[in-house]
């Protein structure tokens, strides 16, 4: 029978006979998984396919062949052990295979999905003991030089004795190498949702990319949602490299502080500020897993999006390609500080970046655990005003020179009258110019005098790099950018990043006494959507600081 298409080579064998591909397990965006059987050894296997269009780059046969070498030396119980692999024609096209330990059981994938479905997420304790696992298979293969670059629950098994399998390693580098003529130079390959941002950049990686991707699988095993998603691969990384994710405990509120420190750990932006090994993250998984026993079931308080509609094995697009950002050499690296690897200060808890409609009396409150303090009302000093001792009354007297004082103060008060009246017209009919916003509404608070005018923060601010290295490290063929996040940031710091970047923009005010006068509520185009700075032009919504009833 041949093959199709699709990857579907069911009763074809490979290496010369000896493999019998049987009926097809799973299929994803870059291979296919057969049930297979081992005519010479005469036990069941599984035997992964790569898709035919990867067969005809020369360099990433080569490195195939290398890397199912080096990975076959693995030995480990948490391990999927490789047992030969090799290419194969099949319908005249040349198809690379790895023949595989086959593991009785399931994809972490789907033993996730049915916990999401019973309780929103995994149990605290279940999720820490697999992450342990694969930890412990990743120690094994960083002694040997062995990076994955492709964790995620798509590549973890688990036996029907519960025993973790990790499998892939190695696969992901070797589609590195054949890259660059399969799409183009200055692409990088891999999953956007579990990418380490050195991998999102196209830098050079080490043991410590592999422990970010375990962060953000423990992040999604713990909460049912991905740290980072989006609609395109694109603002994904995006987000790998520049934004802050969540606390776990801010969708799972079972969730003890010390799993939170843990998964903040892995998921820094700077290499050096994670874990520094495997067992090191291991240790500390089991650490937090004791003091976590008896943990409540998961309360989830937040559906986030589907993990597995775009990042599950077994799907379309488990791999994705986009741009790397290293091509332009006088690009500052991407992110709100002049070093996307800058150490990271206190993650403050995570704001919901919408319009923000606290209940009722509790503005305080969310304002307080945000880190956002209202300050109290300055109390007045109350005016000592102090009664004059009353004048002496006289029995006669001259009163001519009284009368004489009198007039000539109202004279003097008629004359400087007049002249503040004239200056006050004068003043009214030309106006001193200067800059003004055009679209501010003849209302708009100024100053800080007004009692019913809430000022925004000033230390709310977005570093100029965000705005210019949008515009050369993400520009795709037709010169569209991913737009920035630069809502809830305060006019100032905005203004700088746009003015950098030779961006067009124009302000719109809006009655507003939450965030506080200054602040952008809403840009358009909206946030990570296409945007192209030559022919576009950029609204903010700011803050005038006044009630807006």
């Amino acid at each position: 029978m041949s093959g199709d298409a699709r990857g579907d080579f069911s009763g074809t064998t490979v290496g010369g006979g000896r493999y019998e591909l049987r009926s097809l397990l799973g299929e994803g965006g870059m291979a296919s998984v057969h049930f297979g059987y081992d005519t010479v050894l005469e036990r069941p296997v599984a035997i992964k396919t790569l898709h035919s269009e990867l067969g005809r780059e020369a360099s990433f046969r080569e490195r195939f062949r290398r890397e199912a070498q080096s990975v076959a030396k693995l030995n480990h119980t948490n391990i999927v052990s490789v047992f030969d692999s090799g290419e194969d024609e099949i319908d005249g096209r040349s198809i690379p295979y790895i023949v595989m330990e086959l593991v009785d059981g399931k994809p972490l994938r789907q033993i996730l999905d049915e916990d999401v479905a019973e309780h929103g997420a995994m149990p605290t304790e279940k999720a820490l003991k697999i992450t342990g696992d694969v930890l412990a298979a990743l120690a094994v293969s960083h002694e040997m030089g062995l990076v994955h670059r492709d964790i995620k629950p798509g590549n973890v098994m688990l036996t029907k004795r519960g025993v973790v399998k990790v499998m892939d390693f190695g696969i992901a580098r070797a589609l590195q190498s054949g890259v660059t003529s399969m799409t183009q130079t200055g692409m990088v390959v891999g999953t956007p949702q579990y990418l380490s941002p050195e991998q999102a950049l196209g830098r050079g990686v080490d043991a410590r990319s592999d422990l970010y991707s375990v962060g953000c699988m423990l992040f999604e095993l713990l909460t049912g949602r991905l740290p980072f998603d989006g609609d395109s691969p694109l603002s994904v990384a995006y987000q790998h490299v520049q934004e802050e994710p969540p606390a776990p405990s801010s969708i799972n509120r079972s969730l003890p502080p010390a799993v939170d420190a843990l998964v903040a750990r892995a998921l820094r932006k700077n290499p050096a500020d994670r874990f520094p090994t495997a067992e090191t993250m291991q240790d500390e998984c089991e650490r937090v897993s004791s003091a976590a026993k008896g943990t409540a079931t998961p309360l989830v308080i937040s559906e986030g999006p589907k993990a597995h509609q775009a990042a599950a094995t077994g799907h379309p697009g488990s791999f994705a390609v986009f741009p790397n950002a290293t091509g332009d050499p006088h690009t500052p690296a991407p992110g709100p500080v002049h070093s996307p690897y800058q150490p990271q200060a206190a993650t403050p808890p995570p704001v919901n970046y919408g319009p923000p409609t606290p209940p009722p009396n509790q503005y305080q409150q969310q304002y307080n655990a945000g880190g956002f303090q209202t300050p109290p009302p300055t109390p007045r000093p109350t005016p000592a005003y102090r009664t004059p001792a009353p004048a002496p009354r006289r029995s006669g007297g001259n009163w001519k020179p009284l009368l004489i004082f009198i007039g000539v103060a109202a004279v003097i008060g008629v004359v400087l009258i007049s002249i503040i009246a004239t200056m006050s017209h004068k003043t009214k009919s030309h106006p001193t110019p200067g800059p003004t916003d055009v679209s501010q509404p003849t209302a708009a608070p100024g100053g800080h005098g007004g009692s019913d005018i809430k000022m925004g923060d000033p230390s709310r601010t977005v570093d100029p790099s965000t705005c210019t290295q949008a515009s050369g490290g993400f520009t795709d063929s037709g010169g569209k950018i991913i737009m920035p996040d630069l809502t809830f940031k305060y006019i100032d710091s905005v203004k700088a990043c746009m003015n950098a970047a030779g961006w067009k923009y124009k302000l719109q005010y809006e009655d507003e006494n939450v965030w506080g006068k200054g602040i952008v509520m809403s840009e358009s185009p909206d946030k990570y959507g296409e945007f192209n700075p030559k022919t576009d032009q950029i609204t903010l919504i700011v803050s005038t600081g006044k009630s807006g009833g």
